[in-house]
């Protein structure tokens, strides 16, 4: 049920271009109760962040599969250029502030996975850690929400600026 309702959010917000989302909306949508709704999720953030950790959780286990940080960081930026139209529909809803920060809570918490997984800064404390995947989430966050079709054409070009500067560092001095 969890997942139709998703599905009736994402159909709402892409296909009948609703600017409100209501709770009737999605009920009327997949034909239930509001009691069902609201068994299933408290309000209409608490679907998005379901929606969220399920498409976090499913691309975690795909882009683990792939050989190099690098090809995992690609795999990351194609699924999120794929769901952009989803993201910019929601945006120009009722609950941009939500989805914005839910966004960017879940770019982060991808980042924390990786750096965890890899062992990644471990001469680093917790605190300056925190600080670096803020600043990597942030930048990512910034770099698709101006995401262009020029940028979608030099795709690979991108995500190897921001791997080594994940990674590496690139010296403004070189």
């Amino acid at each position: 049920m969890k997942q139709t309702i998703a599905q009736a959010a994402k159909t709402l917000l892409m296909e009948k271009g609703v600017k409100k989302l209501t709770v009737k909306d999605l009920v009327e949508e997949c034909r239930i109760t509001r009691q069902a709704f609201y068994y299933h999720f408290e309000d209409i953030p608490a679907l998005f962040r379901w929606i969220l950790e399920q498409d976090t959780r499913r691309t975690m286990l795909e882009a683990r599969s792939l050989g190099s940080g690098e090809a995992r960081l690609r795999y990351l930026f194609v699924m999120a250029i794929n769901a952009l139209p989803y993201m910019k529909k929601g945006m120009q809803s009722n609950y941009r502030e939500e989805l914005e920060q839910l966004l960017t809570q879940h770019v982060q918490h991808l980042f924390e996975q990786v750096c965890d997984e890899e062992g990644l800064y471990r001469s680093c404390t917790r605190s300056e850690v925190g600080l670096i995947l803020r600043y990597h989430s942030q930048a990512v966050m910034g770099l698709l929400r101006s995401w262009t079709q020029a940028d979608t054409k030099n795709l690979d070009e991108i995500v190897h600026t921001v791997f080594r500067l994940m990674t590496e560092g690139i010296s403004p001095l070189k």
